[in-house]
């Protein structure tokens, strides 16, 4: 396949919060409408969070979660889109700051400056999502052109279930508009 019949290439980047364990459904939903995808995570998501192992075997792609070596070579193609899911505050804070302390962070601060569509399903109990620099840090990305779904609390409905936390939303959001 050549450069220009090969699929897109989505960057999926997770971090360490309680529904990172269903990223499978995100990878699924990207496969089936057309997306290679590689899954970056940050170190803690990588620890414990989702099934490395199974994303490894249902992408075909190393995880990745630490810097390369320069000689390294790039384990992804450059991304055709990004979608941070799920997305948390410290995370969110962190790249609004301009900070890329990890590969994750890096990579959502890289896509910016390449001008990258980017899709954020923001995972941030409503205490933190009142935080002031929060709504700021949402506020100076989507001044950035990034978009963002619905945020997802994790709270308990009456009916005492948690919400269906909506994976798909994401390639929604990184289609050209």
């Amino acid at each position: 396949m050549t450069e220009h019949t090969r699929k897109p290439f989505l960057h999926v980047v997770v971090c360490a919060a309680g529904v990172a364990a269903g990223v499978g459904e995100l990878i699924t939903a990207a496969q089936e409408r057309g997306w290679e995808v590689g899954v970056i995570a940050t170190p803690i998501a990588l620890n414990g969070f989702f099934d490395a192992v199974a994303v490894r075997a249902q992408t075909g792609r190393p995880i990745r979660s630490a810097w390369r070596t320069p000689g390294e070579p790039r384990p992804f193609p450059a991304p055709d889109a990004v979608v941070v899911a799920p997305a948390t505050f410290n995370t969110v804070n962190k790249w609004a700051a301009g900070i890329a302390d990890t590969l994750a962070l890096g990579t959502l601060c890289e896509a910016a400056g390449l001008g990258v569509p980017v899709a954020v399903l923001p995972c941030v109990g409503d205490a933190l999502a009142a935080h002031p620099a929060y709504r700021d840090s949402v506020e100076r990305l989507t001044a950035m052109g990034v978009r963002f779904g619905e945020p997802y609390t994790g709270e308990t409905v009456p009916d005492g279930e948690r919400p269906e936390f909506h994976w798909e939303r994401a390639l929604d959001l990184v289609r050209p508009r």
